[in-house]
């Protein structure tokens, strides 16, 4: 049955409202050499992740996304997030306060990505993965947009990244909460449940989705904060004009036309397919990637974007297979609770890879490669 142009309007504005809300996860990261030279963009990375860890289990435990409107819950938390980046423009000289900030964006960005993914699960339950692979796509996007502003600025002060992903943080939000189609009230909890984000994973169905979810998450954040260090890397060895964060950007971005990709296959081969496709993909990559570094520069960034297009298409693809494995009132619950468990799996990947290259260069990206390999194990025996 064809989308009606109301469910492709309300598509549309959920999916701007995605890019621009998550648009403030990496502005840390990509002005990272300008305000906080000694952690480099990967401990940038590390603080948001904290906070968006702690962010997920408090919105978990209290069930908040299955209590009280999410249209609601993402505008307010749209708005602080944008308040906690943006602050940083006013105490930039202050390093404990910059983490401080990092961990408070990461923190409220748990009421964005989560719950505008329950928000798709209200509005389009019988084509999820292909709304998920629009919804990730512009999260995608969204993580990606401060690489560009970075690359394009030239003599231009860095604040702009600041301010820039700040202003459209708060936009998504207003765009949510005030133009968003309203839609069938769903049946929300009358009050606190905290057993919710334990008792979901009785179920092998839930279970596979959400160890393959992790799996995959081992790899993602850590290739996605390794990237302008990889570039730099690289382009010293085979001394090359230095643009890395032009380079990060394309890498993370075109990400965003795999899920969308991803989206559309799961109409016809399912969700479960596409995230084992992609899992495979990625896995792949991993293996070849220090091979790939010794190569010339077609070779190597023609690999690296391939690498950014496969290593998260399965992301929507786990959320829809979650969302459809989880009880109708704790929906957004066990998205959220999966969500955080996943990012803190984020926090040791992205660690020991900084780590390791520092000391192995292109061979620490092994490191890699168990994560999607794990994530196919936990596929392979989906009821």
């Amino acid at each position: 049955m064809p989308a009606s142009s109301s469910d492709n309007r309300s598509l549309l504005l959920l999916v701007f409202s995605q890019f621009a809300g998550t648009s403030v996860w990496f502005a840390g990261n990509a002005i990272a050499d300008k305000i906080a030279p000694g952690s480099g963009s990967a401990g940038m990375t590390t603080f948001v992740q904290f906070g968006f860890i702690a962010g997920t289990l408090v919105f978990s435990l209290f069930t908040i996304a299955d209590r009280y409107p999410a249209k609601a819950v993402f505008f307010f938390s749209a708005l602080l997030a944008a308040a906690a980046n943006g602050a940083i423009v006013f105490i930039f000289k202050f390093p404990p306060a910059i983490s401080l900030l990092r961990f408070a964006t990461g923190f409220f960005l748990a009421g964005i990505y989560p719950v505008g993914m329950k928000i798709a699960a209200d509005v389009f339950p019988k084509k999820l993965g292909k709304a998920l692979g629009w919804l990730v796509g512009a999260l995608v996007l969204g993580t990606a947009f401060p690489h560009l502003v970075r690359s394009q600025l030239g003599g231009l002060n860095w604040k702009t990244v600041v301010v820039t992903s700040s202003l459209l943080a708060a936009t998504g939000g207003f765009v949510v909460f005030f133009f968003l189609p309203p839609t069938k009230k769903p049946a929300l909890l009358s009050k606190p449940d905290f057993a919710a984000a334990f008792t979901v994973f009785r179920y092998p169905a839930f279970r596979s989705a959400a160890f393959g979810y992790f799996g995959h998450m081992w790899e993602l954040y850590a290739f996605w904060a390794i990237l302008p260090a990889l570039f730099s890397a690289y382009q010293g060895f085979h001394h090359l004009p230095s643009h890395p964060f032009g380079w990060s950007f394309a890498s993370i971005g075109i990400g965003s036309i795999g899920c969308v990709a991803g989206g559309w296959l799961s109409l016809r081969r399912g969700s479960r397919t596409v995230a084992v496709m992609a899992l495979l993909l990625s896995f792949c990559c991993c293996l070849v990637a220090p091979l790939a570094f010794l190569a010339g520069p077609v070779v190597f960034y023609s690999f690296v974007l391939l690498w950014g297009f496969v290593v998260i298409p399965d992301s929507p693809q786990f959320s829809a297979l979650v969302a459809g494995a989880a009880g109708e009132k704790v929906k957004g619950t066990a998205l959220t609770v999966v969500t955080c468990i996943g990012f803190a799996i984020t926090i040791a990947s992205i660690q020991l890879l900084k780590e390791l290259f520092s000391v192995m260069n292109e061979k620490a990206l092994w490191i890699l490669a168990p994560g999607p390999l794990l994530g196919l194990l936990a596929l392979r025996n989906r009821k």
